[in-house]
């Protein structure tokens, strides 16, 4: 049997997750979590082989930090990373951290049981790109990385010398991007792109 540890914020997905490990002969749920800043103590108290860890945890927590953390003490400990959220960011976070699979719960086209089959065997599966989400006139594929990056800033409320500073370009630079932006996106301000790509959580300023 394969030991599970569950961490999920939202009841009725925990609830929905849980059932779906029952009906698996090779997995045994040995506990779930709400909020990822315990799953080390379980980690260091029980025996656990796999880890599906939200990204976005009670209290604010976040699961790649989280997840970081266990497996710096245990890299034997597989994790999957889960979530509902386009975060343009969270692939390439949870491979910077070491997480062993990533899995959409609702963007993705492998059903969960398969990942974690897979990921057991020692093969990493993570999605080839973010989902697209629609930002105005244009799509979230659209926008470049360096884009993607100043909208955070501005999601964060930083001025644009702030942000000059945060991304170690110039002011002229940001300026630049931003004029970019509105051009693709078809906005007139700033401030109506910045609330699109949050309220579709393409951006998540806390994470």
């Amino acid at each position: 049997m394969i030991n599970v540890l569950l961490v999920e914020d939202s009841k009725i997905t925990r609830d929905t997750v849980e059932r779906y490990i029952s009906s698996s002969p090779d997995y045994l749920l040995i506990a779930s979590l709400a909020n990822a800043a315990n799953a080390e103590i379980v980690c260091m108290r029980d025996n656990v082989d796999l880890i599906l860890m939200d990204v976005c945890t009670a209290d604010d927590e976040s699961g790649i930090n989280a997840a970081e953390k266990i497996k710096k003490r245990n890299q034997d400990i597989r994790i999957i990373i889960m979530t509902s959220m386009p975060e343009y960011s969270f692939l390439r976070k949870a491979k910077a951290a070491g997480c062993d699979s990533f899995w959409y719960k609702e963007f993705g086209e492998v059903e969960l049981l398969d990942v974690m089959d897979r990921t057991m065997k020692g093969e990493s599966v993570y999605p080839q790109s973010t989902p697209v989400v629609p930002v105005g006139d244009t799509g979230s594929n659209e926008l470049t990385e360096k884009e993607l990056s100043i909208l955070r800033q501005l999601a964060l409320g930083l001025k644009y010398e702030e942000i000059a500073v945060a991304l170690l370009i110039s002011v002229n630079t940001v300026k630049f991007h931003i004029k970019n932006l509105l051009m693709k996106t078809g906005y007139r301000s700033t401030l109506q792109l910045v609330v699109d790509v949050v309220s579709k959580k393409l951006i998540l300023p806390k994470f």
